[in-house]
């Protein structure tokens, strides 16, 4: 007979990004008790150099932080997104005048979304983890290993401890050892490019307005920070990547005016630099026996639109209301059809979202003249028709589709 648990939970939650502290607050909302199990203790993920990106958190998943009780403290920190310029050029040239311009005001009083950085976001969530007792978080801590069957699941840790859960949610990132472990393939493929992560400051203020500027090596997407800041986003070739990254301040910055512009007048980079493979991957399965893939263990996307953590906030949203309206009934929260619903409610939504923003990346990061000109009449096209910018711009706020109770702001 095996030695009894150490702990018991009804969700044990593996992974302590972003995504993943989202996951374990909105189950507890949702009535489960919960363990968060991360390789890095809550202080190491506040530092600066630890992560210095910034996130564009969308109007719906605004919502969900609302229904959470927690927008009040990210949008303290935050930078509201009031405007969205979309523009192909050159590095070194004006951008084309045939350009798309959503004003956030065109369909409602709330802006697109929140720019907040991620070290902000993460000290939010840790906060309201630690004030919710349903929670236990245990870091820096490994799982080597799970086992699930139809009666529960449980996990080793690296010190020996375990763990009996009735349900392991994974939020242990693109590689996913969990995923890995239950033998669910995906389906990707690399990108010949690498995502350049900075913060900028400019003489004159942004006005809340995020530009994604197409450029022969991709996206270069500029995005409004707290003050004269900006988040800069940039996508370089693989091959040109590593020496940007390892040139002098003087010399990167030159490098960065001649793709950012004199829009904002004077600019040059602060902080430090980060960079990012890019690729794309999809999970052929969001589900097995008392296991769920959330974020990017479920599915990972070009950052050509930003939507990478909102995909992932859709997944806690909905596996969230699955589980609280499964529990309400008297079900275990690991119940298969439960899980068969929460797959059935996202593997598409994710497969069609990734397939787009491939389909944009590849659009818009080649020079050929013919396909310039097309996409710049595109663009110059939507500009001019009222129903399809509402269309899209429904789309950059998340609120197109079936949505979860959380992101209309509605309790579970």
């Amino acid at each position: 007979m095996p030695p009894a648990p150490d702990l018991f939970t009804d969700a044990l939650v593996v992974g302590g990004g972003l995504v993943g502290l989202t996951s374990a607050i909105a189950l507890a909302h949702a009535g489960l008790s919960v363990i968060l199990v991360d390789d890095v203790a809550p202080e190491a993920s506040l530092a600066p150099t630890f992560d210095g990106r910034a996130t564009a958190i969308a109007h719906a998943s605004c919502q969900l932080y609302r229904a959470l009780g927690l927008y009040d403290g990210l949008a303290a920190d935050g930078q509201p997104i009031l405007d969205i310029r979309v523009s192909d050029g050159r590095p070194g040239e004006k951008p084309s005048p045939l350009s798309l311009h959503f004003h956030a005001a065109d369909i409602g009083s709330d802006p697109f979304g929140l720019m907040v950085e991620n070290r902000h976001a993460r000290f939010v969530l840790n906060r309201a983890i630690a004030g919710l007792p349903a929670i236990t978080t245990i870091a820096p801590a490994r799982v080597t290993g799970t086992r699930r069957g139809g009666a529960g699941a449980s996990a080793t840790l690296a010190d020996g401890r375990t763990i009996a859960a009735r349900l392991i949610v994974a939020c242990d990132g693109r590689l996913s050892p969990l995923r890995a472990e239950a033998g669910i393939r995906t389906i990707g493929w690399r990108y010949p490019q690498v995502g350049i992560v900075t913060t900028v400051e400019h003489e004159r203020p942004h006005n809340g307005l995020a530009h994604e500027h197409f450029l022969p090596a991709g996206p270069f997407a500029i995005l409004p920070l707290t003050g004269n800041r900006s988040s800069l986003v940039w996508t370089e070739a693989s091959d040109l990547a590593p020496l940007l990254m390892r040139m002098d301040r003087a010399d990167f910055d030159a490098e960065l005016r001649r793709r950012f512009g004199d829009r904002f007048g004077a600019v040059h980079s602060v902080g430090p630099r980060f960079s990012y493979p890019l690729a794309f991957h999809v999970a052929t399965r969001f589900a097995d026996t008392r296991l769920a893939l959330v974020g990017d263990a479920a599915h990972g996307l070009h950052p050509i639109a930003g939507q990478g953590l909102n995909l992932g906030l859709r997944d806690v949203a909905a596996l969230a209301e699955v589980l609280a309206d499964g529990i309400r009934i008297g079900l275990d929260a690991g119940d298969a059809e439960l899980l068969a619903r929460y797959e059935r409610w996202r593997r598409l939504d994710s497969v069609i979202m990734g397939t787009v923003m491939d389909g944009l990346n590849r659009l818009f990061s080649t020079d050929l003249a013919p396909i310039r000109l097309a996409r710049d009449l595109g663009l110059a096209a939507v500009e001019r028709m009222p129903g399809l910018k509402r269309f899209f711009m429904h789309h950059a706020r998340g609120t197109v589709g079936t949505l979860p109770r959380l992101l209309e702001g509605k309790p579970l």
